[in-house]
Order: C-alpha cells, then sequence, then structure tokens
C-alpha cells in the first residue's frame, strides 16, 4: 500500500508505492475553476514503484533509475518532499532515490503514488506526526490523485479527486494490466472529453462483474484518437478469461479482471495484437 514503509536505521526509509486502477470513473461535468467534477472509484494494487529516502547533508536530492521520469520541479515526488518542508519550516536534507517498475504516462498513478508515499514517510522520519488532514491539505496541488494514496485502501473519490472516502471492495480482484508503448497526456484526454464521440461498434456501456460496474467516460476521447486501445478493450472482451475490460485513468492502461489464468491472455494479446505490449499481472490490495 502507499506508504509501506521498512524502517532500515533511523536516517533512511523504504517505501513501497502502489499503482491503482480506476474501476469506475465518471466525469460529472466541467467546474469553473477549469477542474472537472469527478465521481470515481479507485483501487491500489499490486504493482509498486521503490523508493528510498536518506537523510542527506542539505537540500532535496533526487536520482531515479528510468530517464524518461520528470526531474527537479516536475517531478511530483520532489514536489511532495518540498511541500513537506515549506510547511514543517524543516531545513530540507534528504535523497530520494526511486525505481520505477509503475510505467510512466499510464493513467496508473505512478507519481501520485511516489508523492503521497513521500508525504507519509517524511512525515515518519521526520516524527512530526501530521494528521492525515494537514498531509491531505500539502497533497492536493501537487495532483488529483495524490491524496487518495495517502488513505492507502480503496476509496470513492469526489470533487476533482480530493473529496475521498475509504471503501471495502467486495473481495479482490486478479487484474491484467496491458500497456503499448505510447502514454496519453492526462490533461489532453479531459479536454476533450466534452466534444468527443463514441465509435461504432465499441462498448462504452458500464459492465457489471461481479457486484462492481467497470465504466470509464474518458474512454470516449482516448478511442477517438488512440483506436488500438478500442481495439485492445473489444479483444480482451472476447477472450473467456476475461470477466471485464476497461481502460484506467486516462490511459494508455487497459486492464481486465480476470476469472481464470491472466498468463495466456497476456501472451495471446501480444501474439494477437502487438508483440511490444507490455503486461503485468497483479491484483487489487
Amino acid at each position: 500500500m502507499a506508504g509501506c514503509l521498512d524502517y532500515a536505521r533511523h536516517d533512511d526509509m523504504q517505501i513501497l508505492a502502489p499503482a491503482k486502477i480506476n474501476l469506475s470513473l465518471k466525469i460529472l461535468g466541467r467546474r469553473s475553476d477549469g477542474f472537472h467534477e469527478l465521481d470515481t472509484l479507485i483501487a491500489p494494487i499490486s504493482l509498486y514503484d521503490e523508493i528510498r529516502i536518506d537523510k542527506g547533508r542539505h537540500g532535496i536530492q533526487f536520482r531515479c533509475d528510468d530517464p524518461s521520469v520528470p526531474q527537479g520541479d516536475d517531478n511530483l515526488a520532489v514536489r511532495a518532499a518540498k511541500a513537506f518542508f515549506e510547511t514543517t519550516k524543516i531545513e530540507p536534507a534528504i535523497s530520494i532515490e526511486l525505481k520505477k517498475k509503475i510505467p510512466h504516462g499510464a493513467g496508473l498513478g505512478g507519481g501520485s503514488s511516489d508523492a503521497a508515499s513521500v508525504l507519509l514517510a517524511l512525515n515518519e522520519l521526520s516524527e512530526t506526526k501530521l494528521s492525515r488532514k494537514v498531509l491531505a491539505e500539502m497533497a492536493e496541488p501537487i495532483g488529483s490523485d495524490v491524496p487518495f494514496f495517502l488513505f492507502q485502501s480503496a476509496a470513492l473519490c469526489k470533487g476533482h479527486g480530493e473529496m475521498i472516502s475509504p471503501v471495502k471492495l467486495n473481495g479482490l480482484f486478479s487484474i491484467l494490466l496491458l500497456k503499448p508503448a505510447f502514454a496519453v497526456s492526462t490533461a489532453w484526454a479531459y479536454s476533450r472529453w466534452q466534444n468527443s464521440r463514441e465509435i461504432p461498434g465499441i462498448r462504452y456501456e458500464a459492465q457489471e462483474f461481479p457486484e462492481q460496474a467497470f465504466v470509464n467516460d474518458l474512454e470516449r476521447p482516448v478511442f477517438e484518437k488512440f483506436v488500438f486501445l478500442a481495439q485492445l478493450k473489444m479483444w480482451l472482451l472476447s477472450q473467456p478469461e476475461v470477466g471485464a475490460a476497461l481502460m484506467s485513468g486516462s490511459g494508455s492502461t487497459m486492464f481486465a479482471v480476470m476469472q481464470a489464468d491472466a498468463d495466456s491472455v497476456a501472451k495471446r494479446a501480444k501474439g494477437a495484437l502487438d508483440p511490444e505490449l507490455w503486461t503485468c499481472a497483479c491484483e487489487t490490495l
């Protein structure tokens, strides 16, 4: 879960920052502040970025094993650390080392989870004992999904993502993630939502499986431009092992809720659709 903390010594910490999927994502309209009014059910999943934080000499040092990840103030983990030190008035002196396992630009919330996990870790490491409410106030300006990851639970999120009600899912879902080589910009997807149209023959309506409605209003604008994702969804729904299939967030990851072995479906997808597909079998937490 976000902020799975492992104390190595009193001056360093290892953190597992989980990815997420949107089991449902409904857009209720555009707000006057430019954000969109959301009603989304989000679940953390067992795919993790690995973060190590060490107390350093001065400032905030950041390094990552993935060169495509933004650096400096463009990185959400760095922004989270800055927000923490500005709020607490503690002199920053840490290094953050990030090992990326969650793909970038995938709709899986990796950057947001990294940011939330850094806030939780610094709160422990600095012994500041800040409440979750205070941490959430720091998290909200960093990104819409960051407050969600502070709760370490599946949650119903409203507003532009900041109104969070933790929920217990009806059991664990076995999930197969599939992502093509391209990424989708979240800001772009939301900007196209209002004027987008459905592609004939593609299934957009809610899928009921089991006792859960799977639906994503961002599929409409994203599928219009990235037709491969629409084809991938329909291919997944045609597989006997798949109970439901949906895009997570703004994409480009599609996920399948599995009734049987995920590995055989992953292998078939690569053979039938794209040998370069990134795939990962995991489950909701």
